[in-house]
Order: structure tokens, then sequence, then C-alpha cells
């Protein structure tokens, strides 16, 4: 009897007898009690979900992340994810993405030099993360790279595909304005590929890694994706990349940096501390 047709019969059986004596009986596991499959998910809501699952694990093909969705309680098979990540480029990404990590530094004891530490001054600490952005039939990316003590955005870029170029681009033109002394992010690839961390040494920047798996250690960047997110993305329906990269620029330079408050800069813009702590 499969798994299906054993929940079948326990509904039927849950009608007159208890459910400690179904499972005694019948040698069923609880979970079968408690287990109820998604109703057949919407397009976008799939997407959303294999955009999610393909950010966490980026060398994840369809079959695992077929895998995963059903774990989640989503019906849905190997074609239908296959499609939708190769539609969002996600197959061409994970593709990529493996490529890269057989540049890494394997078996490097990473460390985390920013839990403690005391960020006093500008360009002292770097952080970096990447995030997506939904438009009207696909995903593209955004990395995110910014000073922790004035929280100015150093560099950014917005990019149809989780290459190597989306993290490095904004990492080079930002070092031609200013050096920080401590680079951090998580352990994604395309912060710890040999050309990245050898551009960072090459600059004399200390690398910092928040732990695999423990996402607050990295939560300058995630407040500043939750900002970018629920101040602008949400409240916009982008079209296609070329007005996502327009309006999220006008964002990150018109408004973020000159109009928004930080409680954690005194209530001032960045902007507005960046002066104020050069004056």
């Amino acid at each position: 009897m499969n798994p299906s047709q054993q929940r079948c019969l326990v509904e039927k059986l849950r009608t007159k007898y208890s459910v400690r004596l179904i499972s005694e009986v019948l040698g069923f596991k609880r979970n079968l009690f408690y287990y109820h499959p998604k109703s057949d998910p919407s397009e976008a809501e799939l997407r959303a979900e294999i955009e999610e699952l393909a950010l966490r694990y980026p060398k994840y093909g369809y079959r695992r992340i077929t895998k995963l969705l059903v774990r989640m309680g989503y019906r849905v098979g190997y074609r239908r994810v296959a499609r939708l990540m190769k539609e969002a480029h996600l197959c061409v990404s994970v593709k990529r993405v493996c490529q890269t990590t057989r540049s890494l530094e394997t078996g490097h004891n990473w460390v985390n030099r920013v839990q403690r530490l005391e960020v006093c001054r500008a360009d002292q600490v770097w952080v970096g993360d990447i995030t997506y952005v939904r438009l009207n039939r696909r995903f593209v990316y955004v990395a995110l790279l910014m000073d922790v003590f004035t929280r100015m955005i150093r560099g950014w870029k917005l990019s149809q595909h989780l290459t190597q170029s989306l993290t490095l681009k904004p990492l080079e033109e930002a070092l031609c304005q200013s050096v920080p002394e401590i680079h951090h992010s998580d352990q994604g690839v395309q912060y710890l590929s040999s050309t990245y961390i050898s551009t960072l040494r090459h600059h004399g920047i200390e690398i910092s890694v928040a732990h695999r798996g423990c996402p607050w250690e990295n939560g300058y960047a995630e407040r500043l994706i939750r900002t970018l997110k629920e101040e602008e993305v949400y409240l916009n329906d982008y079209q296609d990349i070329h007005e996502a990269r327009d309006r999220i620029g006008h964002f990150i330079t018109q408004v973020y940096h000159h109009k928004r408050p930080h409680s954690a800069l005194g209530y001032l813009t960045p902007v507005e501390f960046s002066q104020q702590n050069l004056s």
C-alpha cells in the first residue's frame, strides 16, 4: 500500500477509531495523520519556492530541488521543475556555480572576524550578500556590498544569472574608490571563489566568513536586503530587467543614501552620517 492509499484509509478509520489505535494496529507512522499535501501550486508560487531553494542550495539540480519540494508538500514532478528552472536560467546558473566551486580553497577554516568586533570607522568592514528580484516572468539577482559603519552601499549589480561577475564586478568598482580592512560574507561560492579571494588578498583585505547555516552572522547584509525588499522591490511590479535596474538604482542612490534615516546612525541618512564623520 503506497502512502497515498494509506492516508485515504487513515481518514476513513479516524471517524471510528483513535489515532493511537490505528497506528498500533496497522503500524502506520504518525505523520500520516498530520501530513496534508498542498494543492497544485501556481506557476508563480512554485517559481518563488524554486528560487529560494536554488539560492539556499546553489549546487542542486532539478532532481534534488524536486525532492525538496515534494518533502515540503508540493505535488510536482521533475519535468515541471526542470522547465521552470530552465526558464529562470537556474539550470545554467547551477552549472556555472559548480564550475566556480572547483576553484574554491577546499578545506580552508574560514573565521568570522566581525562577530564581536566594534565597528567604529568607515571602511573598517564591508559586508556582501545576494538576493533575488521577481520580474514579470522570471527572476534576476542583486549583489550588494555595504560599508557597515556608514551604511553606504559601496557597490551593487543586478544580473540575470548567478555568475561570478555578479559579485566580482561591484567589488572591483568599489575598490577603485576605497578599500576596506575586512570583507565579510556568507559561504556562497560567488564570495569564496579563487578569483574573488585573490582580489581581496591583492588589496590586503582580511577575509571574514559567517559559519555555514548561520545567516544571522551576516546580519548587517541581511537587514540591508530586507530594507531593499520591503521599501522598494515589494512595492513595485517590474516588467523587465531594465526597469528593475533603473528603479533599484534610483532607490539606492537617491532614497537609501540621501533620504532614508537609520536608527543605527542616530537617524541620519548614510550621506549625512558620512559627511558628519569627515568633518
